[in-house]
């Protein structure tokens, strides 16, 4: 008797934690993330800050704001942070510049912005929020998305205001493992000698639940280590990378160009939409569509009824929600 009311209770519990109603989740990004390379320090670190994120957006939602405004808050924090390959944090490119990408999608109309390729603006996903909200476009890139930034009056810095060691440290790292090698031919199915030791995918990401039942999702990045040509990654790519309707919103994180050809984040949303599929279902099976194709990464995705999923093939991802009674979960490992 005592082993069966035992295993109600355990039952009963189970279900209540399945049941708990998210309104906002967030990641850091996926990669190569050990805890046996983790300081506690820096662990410490990214714990504090992806509280800080989730506390933000959801103080905009406690207050009757939109999705849009919880999501502008969480990755604003983000980008802000120099932990992260967004923002102040973003990684160099080839030519040790940096180039941000950031977009958002609103579920309600499926309205949708995103900048590609900006070198100047502090705050990318509010730029991408502003192409959104004020211009006629869904994506706008390079000079012409800084123009138009400053046209609205958002924060415009030096290149300089991106430069971090760490960041530098790792291009120079990259620059000397190409130089060592020979130079060979690569497939879109073979991960360039370039990428190898920058196997951690910092983009940072948010999708938010309203109180009137609206979601939003938002990705912001500052793509690949050594980069070259303008390469422009999945996040900025309505479907791809962010993706929000009526039922689900998604932000992915990871190899970009393998979240492109699968078109991560839509497939998600048409599981659910055309196949009836939970969003823990349909989250898991297109990160395994990802990997079968050779793509490594995570995503985060959100439901209309405050179920989440956060399905990733890395060793770990920086991640975490919280519910609309304030319950923080923060998530680094496997």
């Amino acid at each position: 008797m005592k082993k069966l009311l035992l295993a109600s209770i355990v039952t009963f519990s189970l279900m209540m934690s399945a049941q708990k109603k998210y309104v906002l989740v967030i990641h850091g990004g996926a990669g190569t993330i050990l805890k046996s390379n983790m300081t506690a320090e820096k662990e410490n670190a990214y714990k504090a800050k992806l509280t800080e994120a989730l506390k933000a957006g959801y103080a905009e939602i406690q207050k009757g704001n939109t999705s849009i405004d919880a999501v502008a808050a969480s990755i604003t924090i983000m980008e802000d942070s120099p932990l992260f390959n967004a923002g102040k944090g973003a990684v160099f490119t080839a030519d040790g510049t940096n180039e941000l990408d950031a977009s958002i999608m609103y579920g309600k109309d499926k309205s949708a912005g995103a900048i590609a390729g900006v070198h100047t603006i502090k705050n990318p996903i509010k730029t991408a929020i502003a192409v959104m909200q004020k211009s006629e476009h869904v994506m706008l890139s390079g000079v012409g998305a800084e123009q138009f930034a400053k046209e609205q009056n958002l924060e415009i810095v030096d290149p300089k205001y991106f430069w971090t060691k760490d960041r530098w440290e790792g291009l120079q790292k990259l620059k000397q493992k190409e130089q060592s090698k020979t130079n060979k031919k690569v497939s879109q199915n073979t991960l360039p000698e370039s990428y190898e030791i920058d196997q951690k995918f910092g983009t940072v990401g948010a999708v938010a639940l309203d109180k009137s039942g609206n979601i939003t999702a938002g990705t912001s990045t500052g793509g690949m280590t050594n980069k070259k040509y303008g390469r422009i990654g999945d996040a900025p790519i309505i479907g791809a990378g962010t993706y929000a309707d009526s039922q689900v919103g998604i932000s992915a994180t990871g190899w970009g160009e393998y979240f492109i050809r699968a078109t991560a984040a839509r497939t998600i949303a048409a599981k659910m939409e055309y196949q009836n599929k939970d969003v823990r279902t349909a989250a898991q099976e297109t990160i395994d569509e990802v990997e079968k194709m050779g793509g490594d990464g995570g995503l985060i995705a959100l439901d209309k009824d405050g179920n989440i999923a956060m399905p990733f093939n890395t060793a770990g991802m920086y991640r975490g929600a919280i519910t609309e009674k304030g319950e923080i979960l923060i998530e680094i490992y496997k």
